[in-house]
């Protein structure tokens, strides 16, 4: 293969991901600028194009391992294995509130008392249109004979799936901290119907999750959508206003001075109301 059919091939490899192509390659360029123009006096093209892939790829390595979803932002979407089959996040989750969340490993006893509790309070969730997912990058084969032992020994059936992650999943979606070792963290984010993401929850591995906190989440995020209201700390059993919800601040001088009259206020900017 010639340097030219070399050199094309290479360029295809970097469209593979053309999301930001031009720029990436641009600012690359003239990071590299200073090196590059050194090489080409002794070295060849094709070598300095070598070194030109390589800076971008590594680009693209740290790019992809800090990318996580943030609050606010779709789910990326996500080709995956799991105990009930192959799904595609988040477009299988679409139409209800899904809690995703990742265990560190399989057979541990954290992680199991989680797993039977998110099944124990499974019904609550599906009574607010809401679906259990975990992950961890356990092998599904691993996954079914946990489930497995968890029905036989301990007599609880999980209904939810499990996914089985790579370690470029797991770490593309955040759930992979290196200071805390190479299995997930304990990771949850909550997804509205359309797949954006509202909250995410992290736990250390020696810490297991309250799963109440999460039906709560889900509950507050439900109440502050249809409502255009915010839930107060400790919501529905709040030492200030108890189960009543918070009527956003006012942003203009009339607002707040009708706010005081139109609701039970502590002052202009903290109104509250029944739920």
């Amino acid at each position: 293969m010639g340097w030219r059919e070399d050199l094309q091939e290479k360029i295809n490899e970097i469209l593979k991901n053309p999301k930001d192509a031009a720029k990436k390659i641009s600012e690359t360029i003239e990071e590299e600028w200073e090196d590059i123009t050194k090489k080409m006096k002794k070295r060849s093209l094709e070598d300095i194009f070598e070194d030109l892939v390589s800076a971008i790829k590594k680009s693209n390595q740290k790019e992809e391992k800090m990318a996580m979803p943030l609050l606010g932002e779709k789910f990326p979407t996500l080709e995956v294995q799991t105990t009930h089959g192959s799904m595609v996040l988040p477009n299988d989750l679409e139409g209800k509130w899904t809690v995703l969340f990742s265990h560190p490993a399989d057979f541990t006893p954290v992680c199991t008392t989680e797993f039977v509790s998110f099944q124990k309070h499974k019904k609550e969730f599906d009574e607010i249109n809401t679906q259990l997912v975990g992950l961890s990058i356990d092998q599904v084969f691993s996954h079914i004979k946990w489930v497995e032992w968890i029905k036989e020994k301990l007599d609880v059936e999980i209904e939810f799936p499990i996914i089985a992650a790579t370690d470029t999943i797991a770490a593309k979606i955040g759930m992979i901290h290196p200071n805390k070792g190479t299995n997930t963290v304990r990771a949850v984010f909550i997804l509205d119907p359309e797949g954006v993401v509202r909250t995410i929850l992290y736990y250390p591995q020696e810490i297991g999750r309250n799963i109440s906190e999460i039906v709560r989440a889900v509950k507050a995020l439900q109440k502050s959508d249809s409502e255009g209201v915010a839930t107060p700390a400790n919501w529905p059993e709040n030492e200030l206003i108890k189960d009543r919800v918070i009527i956003p601040p006012a942003t203009d001088c009339k607002t707040a001075k009708e706010r005081v009259k139109e609701y039970e206020c502590f002052d202009w900017w903290f109104c509250h109301k029944e739920k």
